[in-house]
């Protein structure tokens, strides 16, 4: 089916979904395949809960006469088509974001920033992969002014691809650390991924946002237009910004460049000092689109992180730095660190595997547990089989899982500490905070 045709038939029905668990009434049901599912088998089923077609990819599942089922080549890839004819018919200003640690944190501030004077699409919670890109942008119309989309990857040649569904006239890299090392194979397989980003802005004339003060990505910025924003100064920033103090709320001043006044300071919601660059990059890009400084204090300062990235919860025993979405060696490292400034009596760490480092496993948990030796903290509890494998303290604990931890606060609960709790996503980390 031509994607011209299928996209007269969206017009008409700009709802899509892929789960025939929800099917909106008159949508159009994408039959996509997983591991252990063929979204085909359920093509029928959609069309009978409301779905005005279905798009399948099995010859097998179309019913002769039935034009409700259309028939592709392949589901995924029509899906990714009609995305990228849907963007481009809009034209819709397109703000790119990827990058190792705090793209998401980076992509809500953006938004909060943009929304102060614009109507904004962006991408809810980290729908940031080769489905979730095209549906985010499937939900463009034409009152919104900006889309701001986030892209992962944990492949090389994924944000090449996602970049060209997308197709970015702006284009973020927060940072490059080492993360996704079994998929990336090496530190600088993760910079030439992320670093697709900006292959695709130099071939479509795009313009890329970018932290000054971050060598890896100056390295790979020539022949892009450049928007500077960092911390140390330089020529050609058009935000500057530095730490006022950061215990354990940030705060932090900035101004654009060259200053007609003072710098603004900015109260944030967010722990951690490695969130200045985040909030800069938000700074920048507003400054950029002429929102006005005021409405980007005001945004920075109202903005609350969610979804156990970066919060600070206060129970009846415990303050819990909550950042259990994930973690990888740059960002346990920057998380470490802050919370060794963080101005506490009785500190203590639950800290789980980091998922996904392939050979480098063994020694970059390691780097971790010899980092974790230059603090003196109370308690530390270590969670997982690589943290298992690692020349470690007698006094650190180590648990075989989340399980293990959940029944060792139940028989001796900790009371009374500031706790830090990381880990990657996998080790379910995000379970204890209620039970501390």
């Amino acid at each position: 089916m031509e994607i011209k045709k299928l996209y007269d038939i969206f017009l008409q029905h700009p709802i899509v979904t892929t789960d025939s668990r929800n099917v909106p009434e008159g949508s159009i049901f994408f039959a996509l395949k997983g591991g252990n599912f063929d979204g085909n088998a359920y093509a029928k089923e959609a069309i009978g809960k409301g779905a005005a077609y279905a798009v399948i990819d099995e010859k097998e599942y179309a019913e002769e006469g039935n034009e409700r089922m259309m028939l592709v080549d392949d589901v995924l890839t029509t899906f990714q088509q009609l995305a990228k004819y849907h963007r481009c018919q809009l034209g819709t200003t397109v703000i790119g974001i990827t990058g190792t640690n705090g793209k998401t944190t980076t992509k809500e501030l953006i938004a909060a920033v943009l929304k102060k004077k614009y109507n904004i699409l962006y991408t809810q919670g980290n729908l940031n992969n080769h489905i979730g890109v095209p549906k985010t942008l499937l939900q463009l119309n034409k009152e919104h002014q900006i889309a701001v989309i986030e892209m992962g990857a944990n492949h090389p040649g994924e944000i090449k691809t996602l970049a060209e569904i997308a197709m970015p006239d702006y284009g973020i890299i927060t940072n490059v650390g080492k993360a996704h090392l079994l998929g990336f194979g090496s530190f600088a397989g993760v910079i030439r991924t992320k670093g697709e980003l900006y292959d695709f802005l130099r071939t479509d004339n795009g313009t890329a946002f970018i932290n000054n003060d971050n060598p890896h990505l100056r390295g790979i910025s020539a022949g892009l237009r450049l928007i500077r924003y960092g911390q140390k100064d330089a020529e050609g920033l058009l935000v500057k910004g530095e730490l006022v103090e950061c215990n354990p709320m940030l705060k932090f001043s900035w101004s654009p460049q060259p200053s007609p006044f003072s710098p603004m300071e900015v109260q944030t919601k967010l722990i951690g000092s490695y969130n200045l660059d985040n909030a800069l990059a938000a700074a920048c890009i507003g400054t950029l689109f002429a929102v006005p400084a005021t409405d980007i204090c005001d945004a920075l300062t109202d903005y609350t992180p969610s979804n156990n990235r970066s919060q600070l919860t206060i129970t009846e025993s415990n303050r819990l730095v909550v950042d259990a979405y994930n973690a990888n060696p740059t960002s346990m490292e920057a998380a470490l660190n802050n919370f060794h400034l963080m101005k506490a009596d009785h500190k203590m760490c639950i800290l789980g595997d980091m998922g996904e480092l392939g050979e480098a496993s063994m020694e970059e948990h390691q780097k971790v547990v010899d980092f974790l030796h230059k603090y003196n903290f109370e308690k530390i509890w270590l969670v997982g089989k690589e943290f298992a494998k690692t020349d470690h303290s007698a006094d650190y604990e180590l648990f075989p899982d989340v399980e293990a931890v959940k029944q060792r606060i139940a028989t001796e609960k900790p009371q009374g500490y500031t706790i830090l709790i990381k880990g990657s996503n996998s080790t379910k980390l995000y379970q204890i905070p209620e039970l501390l």
